[in-house]
């Protein structure tokens, strides 16, 4: 038997502060091209709250949620190479795709209509154990201990997403919206890769906003706080709207604004009706969203995060305080990256 925190039912967190319950259940086997990772730590992300409270529900309860996974394999199926076991590996959102269709087949599988999710269309890592296909397992860096690595996995790897479709050129301004897991780590990566780019940020608190300033950030101000000069692009990484239509009126013409989010909350939806067409919009502005990460993106990513080397702030919880991490998170309680610890590096 193994511990695993399970979610049996979509909740409200702001009615409910415990979706999760700690249960013992069998430890899995793996079938055919599977194998068996016993985890070492998992990260901690806003989508786990978005699939919680139904935003991007589980395709079915209960579910082990969890998808910045870092452990070693011991368990191999079928089919799946032996000299495998022990290998540090760590699992991302891409769970599977089909590999066959229109978009696998031009290296875009994070928009595979079969896209299979990690800790919402299967079980996760909030767990001792678990299953990954064997195709998509990432080697892990030596350099980085698995705490560092399991941000990567996602908040970094979808923020690498991020940076390569805002299309960024030396010199020209990039905002960031928001400041937590994935934000602080764009930021490195940013100076690594354009030192001479001034990066603002905006943040609803001073906590973040000092934060950013600490790690090299040419300014940081309030969302609607405006920057010393309009922007080639801006980076989202909130979950609300209210950013999105303030970004916009912070972007100069011809700029680009990168939601980089799976879903938005209901809460404010209506400040959608404050978008001005002429002032928001005209000029050849843009909008993209991230849909997802593919696996290049999160091998790319590793590789360059190893190179710089990155190294993510985190705040380490036990397995069995995933809600309170959770609850932090949905309070905005956040300085880099939340990680579950379940045994040693």
């Amino acid at each position: 038997m193994m511990k695993a925190m399970t979610l049996k039912k979509l909740v409200d967190m702001k009615q409910e502060q415990n979706p999760l319950a700690l249960v013992d259940c069998p430890v899995p086997e793996p079938g055919p091209e599977e194998l068996r990772i016993k985890v070492s730590v998992c990260g901690v992300c806003h989508t786990e709250l978005d699939e919680i409270e139904g935003r991007t529900p589980p395709r079915q309860l209960p579910v082990i949620p969890g998808h910045q996974v870092v452990g070693r394999i011991d368990k191999v199926g079928p089919h799946v190479d032996d000299r495998l076991l022990g290998k540090r590996v760590g699992v991302a959102w891409l769970y599977s795709a089909c590999g066959h269709c229109k978009w696998c087949r031009t290296q875009r599988e994070n928009l595979c209509p079969d896209f299979c999710a990690t800790g919402r269309d299967v079980d996760g890592g909030y767990a001792e154990y678990m299953l990954a296909s064997s195709a998509f397992v990432h080697p892990i860096p030596e350099v980085f201990t698995d705490a560092e690595a399991a941000p990567l996995l996602c908040a970094g790897a979808v923020g690498y997403r991020s940076i390569r479709l805002a299309c960024l050129q030396p010199g020209t301004p990039l905002g960031l919206t928001g400041f937590g897991a994935s934000a602080h780590l764009v930021l490195s990566v940013v100076q690594h890769l354009y030192p001479k780019l001034p990066i603002y940020v905006f943040a609803r608190n001073e906590k973040e906003r000092h934060f950013a300033r600490e790690l090299g950030a040419a300014w940081s101000g309030e969302i609607d706080e405006q920057p010393p000069q309009l922007l080639q692009a801006i980076i989202d990484t909130t979950p609300v709207w209210k950013p999105v239509v303030k970004a916009m009126r912070m972007l100069e013409p011809g700029g680009r604004l990168i939601i980089n989010a799976i879903r938005k909350e209901d809460s404010d939806r209506a400040v959608l009706a404050e978008i001005d067409y002429p002032l928001d919009l005209w000029l050849e502005k843009s909008i993209q969203s991230v849909a997802n990460v593919s696996r290049t993106d999160v091998r790319e990513f590793l590789s360059l995060a190893a190179e710089i080397p990155l190294r993510p702030t985190i705040e380490e919880f036990p397995l069995a305080e995933a809600n309170r991490a959770l609850q932090e998170l949905k309070e905005g309680k956040i300085r880099g990256a939340k990680v579950l610890r379940l045994g040693p590096d």
